[in-house]
């Protein structure tokens, strides 16, 4: 019970969770694509100090809005450029997310079912580990949660002004989500609203948004960044309405094309330890659906935004693991609601399965490490991640052994209180012990030989190849050389910023003073029919960076 747990109990509990969350920002390095785009654009931001045009490698890059690449930037001109805070939004965001779990839980379904709404939400394996990744994605959940459950808190507010000001809330965290990753950020919770109130047949939810301020709010909130870069770059209201929007979710056109049952697995595992339960408080939010409630149902709305969300990137043609993320927060509000109604007995037979899975996860980690590995490097690499992910998973192991012990004695609270952290901690292990294989996925030993060598006014080229994570360790752009990727839109918009062929490379190498280029390894010996004359300066077993001598 709750009343274990003093006041004081749990702000130590808040601290130790704080200490797990934030304590390893630093110590992995940037992996690529995404880390090293989401940490490079902010950083282009503060040296141009345009904050208006996202720019990736000096070219136009309108993919998102500009909400993270802001406060990612700020953190820059604050603490300076560093791993940690490229990472910190993602890591603040998921962080409020779990306080807002547990804020909202306790309003709509008690206390008990608040602090047990935080728990499985900040130890749940998905929303952990990309809460340390520097995406997108944990910002919008984040924003997108803050407008759906300030809704439910104002749905079930009954003095007018307090139902008023949540609303507002609700408005400007849809807004945010809108400026984090477009217009998801307003079409997922209108379609679940949609859907929630046709199943429901409730109208009355309809008079009670607040349409005239609360459209003010949103509009003042999320307009005027669009008007300034559509003026800037009229460019932009094709490629990021029409390409990245109706196009992305339409068509293969971005090359993320997975069947239908894609997701199955991801959800499966991502909500580890707490799978069971999910399953358990869904069918019994589904059997409590079936009879028509008379006023605003918070557990109706759920229940239909998690099944619409999965559904919903279910039968998009563009699949990401993190895309699921907006389901998780409104997922742990439905278990913990669950589990504070629930016996330990009951609760001790759902957390059996994740015994035998957190036990098989154990015994195949050694053996995956060999079967995965291609070269002896990446043998030796992921020999040492997998005594990383040895260690993770045999704390996991102890914590539900330790769990289903305390549960037997209907010692509820602190059985998930030890599975939660225990369980954070896999994932912060597991996150951390990813740096064992940075160095075939990052750049910054190179970045650490060269940049000795390199002359910051000096041209570089990037022939053949764009490495995500160089520019940010480096602190410098590149000139691409027959290499387009995700670029190819910027290269059109700007084509003197690149160049074609390797045979307009020669020529222009041939006239400069001074001059640098990386290729990868294997692509080496085209630049060397060019006959230009280079220098070796790096080597390893993905790139060579050459000067001209």
């Amino acid at each position: 019970m709750t009343n274990d747990i003093s006041r004081r109990g749990l702000w130590l509990l808040l601290l130790a969770f704080v200490i797990i969350w934030f304590g390893n920002l630093e110590y992995r390095k940037l992996i690529r694509p995404d880390e090293g785009r989401y940490a490079e654009i902010p950083r282009e931001m503060v040296v141009s100090g345009d904050w208006t045009t996202p720019r990736l490698n000096d070219l136009k890059y309108f993919e998102k809005p500009p909400l993270q690449y802001w406060a990612t930037a700020v953190a820059y001109e604050v603490f300076g450029e560093h791993q940690w805070t490229s990472r910190i939004w993602a890591a603040l965001t998921g962080f409020m997310g779990v306080l807002l779990a547990w804020y909202t839980g306790t309003r709509l379904f008690g206390r008990e079912a608040g602090i047990y709404a935080a728990l499985l939400l900040g130890s749940s394996m998905l929303y952990a580990m990309m809460s340390h990744i520097n995406t997108l994605d944990m910002g919008v959940t984040f924003f997108i949660t803050l407008g759906i459950f300030s809704l439910l808190l104002a749905q079930k507010e009954e003095q007018v002004a307090q139902r008023r000001n949540w609303m507002l809330l609700a408005w400007a965290g849809l807004a945010l989500a809108v400026l984090s990753k477009g217009l998801m950020g307003v079409i997922l919770p209108g379609a679940a609203l949609f859907l929630y109130s046709a199943f429901n047949r409730d109208i009355v939810i309809w008079k009670r948004m607040y349409w005239i301020s609360g459209l003010l709010v949103f509009l003042l909130i999320a307009v005027p960044w669009f008007v300034l870069v559509i003026k800037a770059n009229p460019e932009f209201f094709q490629r990021f309405f029409i390409y990245e929007h109706f196009e992305r979710f339409t068509t293969k056109v971005h090359g993320r094309y997975q069947p239908w049952y894609y997701f199955v697995p991801i959800l499966l595992l991502g909500m580890l330890p707490w799978t069971a339960l999910m399953f358990d408080a869904l069918a019994r939010a589904w059997r409590g659906s079936v009879q028509k409630a008379k006023s605003f149902s918070p557990d109706r709305f759920l229940l239909v935004w998690v099944v619409f969300v999965y559904v919903f990137f279910s039968i998009s043609d563009s699949k990401l693991p993190s895309y699921l993320l907006p389901m998780f927060p409104s997922l742990a509000l439905l278990m913990g609601k669950q589990l504070a109604e629930m016996t330990g007995r009951r609760l001790f037979w759902l957390t059996v399965p994740s015994l035998i899975v957190v036990a098989i996860i154990l015994g195949i980690i050694p053996f995956a490490a060999r079967m995965s590995a291609d070269t002896p490097l990446q043998l030796q690499m992921y020999t040492d991640y997998s005594v990383w992910l040895v260690v993770a998973a045999s704390i996991w192991l102890i914590g539900v052994g330790g769990a289903l012990w305390l549960l037997r004695s209907e010692n509820k609270m602190v059985a998930v209180i030890v599975l939660a952290f225990t369980s954070l901690l896999f994932s912060q292990l597991a996150t951390s012990g990813y740096n064992t294989i940075a160095r075939e996925r990052s750049s910054y030993i190179l970045a650490d030989a060269i940049k000795p060598l390199i002359k910051p006014d000096v041209p570089f080229y990037s022939v053949f190849c764009y490495e995500q994570t160089l520019p940010f360790y480096l602190k410098r752009t590149f000139t691409l050389v027959d290499f387009q990727d995700e670029m190819d839109f910027g290269i059109k918009m700007e084509p003197e910023r690149w160049i074609p062929t390797v045979d307009l490379l020669a020529k222009r190498w041939s006239t400069q003073a001074e001059a640098y280029a990386i290729v990868q390894t294997q692509m080496l010996p085209l630049l060397q029919k060019q006959g230009m004359a280079m220098q070796e300066i790096y080597r390893d077993e993905q790139y060579v960076v050459v000067s001209k001598p």
